[in-house]
C-alpha cells in the first residue's frame, strides 16, 4: 500500500513537470499559412556553434511550393518576379533583425532567366531582442511571389511569441545557414579568381572568373550592385577545367554611370558549394 502512494505522488510530479517544460524544450513555430501553389510559416530556434561555440537564437521564415512552383531570391532575375518582403514593424521587445538568403538557383523562362527556389526554401532570420530576460514577440508580415505558368503575390501574418528560454535546436534552421553564400570558407566552395571591367567598351561589359571545385557544369553566378541598381545576368561563356568565364553585357536596361564606383555583391553557386566576394567598380 505504501508503495503505491510513493509511485502516485512520483507520478504527479513528473505530470506537473511536463506541463510545464516541453514549450522549452521544442523548436516554436507557427501554423501553415496557405496560398495557391504553396504555403508559409515562422519558426524559431537555436543554432549551435555559431558564436564562440555557443547557441544562438535564431528564426526561418519557410515556404514549401507545390510540384513545378517557383519563388524568388532577393533579385528575381532578367524576367521579372516579386522578390520577398519581410515587415517586422509590428515585433515587440525587437531591436534588430536580419534576413539570409541561401544559395538561389537560375531557372530559364520564356521572356528571360529567374532566379529563385523550387521545392522548398527556409530563410533564416538573426534577431536580437532589447531585454533578453524577457519575452519576445516576432510579428512579420510577408510578401512574396509565387509563379508557376503566370507569376501571383502571396501574403502571410505571423506572430511567435519566444520566451526568455528556448533549448529547441532547429535543424532546419542549421541546414538552410548552411546553404547561405559566405566569403569562401571550405576547399569544395567557389572562389573569384579574376575581375575586369571593360566599360569603354562596346558593349560595355564585365568579365569574371572563378573556381569551381569539380563542379565547372553546375557553376552559375549572379551579381548586385547596392541600392536598386539593376545588373543583367551573367551569361556563362567558356570554361578550362574547374574555372569558369562569365560576361555580363551591360549595354541595355540600365545606366552605366549608376555603376561606376559601386560596390558589387558576387554569389557562386553550384552543387557543390556557395561563396559570396564583393567587388568595387572602377
Amino acid at each position: 500500500m505504501t508503495f503505491r502512494k510513493v509511485r502516485s505522488l512520483d507520478l504527479a510530479v513528473i505530470i506537473s513537470f511536463s506541463l510545464l517544460a516541453p514549450a522549452s524544450a521544442e523548436p516554436l513555430s507557427t501554423s501553415w499559412v496557405a496560398a495557391h501553389g504553396a504555403r508559409a510559416r515562422l519558426i524559431a530556434g537555436h543554432v549551435d556553434g555559431l558564436s564562440n561555440g555557443k547557441a544562438d537564437l535564431w528564426a526561418g521564415v519557410e515556404i514549401q511550393l507545390a510540384p513545378g512552383w517557383k519563388t524568388y531570391w532577393r533579385r528575381p532575375g532578367d524576367s521579372g518576379g516579386l522578390p520577398p518582403h519581410f515587415d517586422w514593424s509590428r515585433s515587440k521587445n525587437i531591436k534588430a533583425v536580419t534576413v539570409l538568403y541561401p544559395a538561389p538557383r537560375r531557372f530559364k523562362d520564356a521572356i528571360g532567366d529567374s532566379v529563385g527556389y523550387s521545392g522548398a526554401v527556409l530563410f533564416p532570420v538573426k534577431f536580437q531582442r532589447e531585454n533578453e530576460a524577457a519575452s519576445a514577440v516576432l510579428h512579420l508580415s510577408f510578401q512574396y511571389g509565387i509563379c508557376r505558368e503566370i507569376c501571383i503575390p502571396a501574403e502571410a501574418e505571423f506572430a511567435l511569441t519566444i520566451p526568455p528560454h528556448i533549448e529547441g535546436a532547429s535543424p532546419e534552421i542549421s541546414a538552410a545557414l548552411a546553404q547561405v553564400p559566405r566569403p569562401q570558407r571550405r576547399p569544395e566552395d567557389p572562389e573569384l579568381i579574376s575581375r575586369e571591367a571593360k566599360l569603354e567598351d562596346q558593349p560595355p561589359k564585365l568579365v569574371l572568373e572563378a573556381r569551381f571545385p569539380k563542379s565547372a557544369d553546375t557553376a552559375d553566378m549572379f551579381i548586385e550592385a547596392e541600392g536598386s541598381t539593376y545588373v543583367p545576368l551573367p551569361v556563362k561563356t567558356g570554361a578550362e577545367g574547374d574555372t569558369v568565364r562569365f560576361e555580363v553585357d551591360l549595354s541595355e536596361g540600365l545606366e552605366l554611370d549608376e555603376l561606376r564606383g559601386a560596390n558589387l555583391t558576387i554569389t557562386m553557386v553550384s552543387e557543390r558549394g556557395q561563396a559570396e566576394a564583393t567587388w568595387k567598380l572602377p
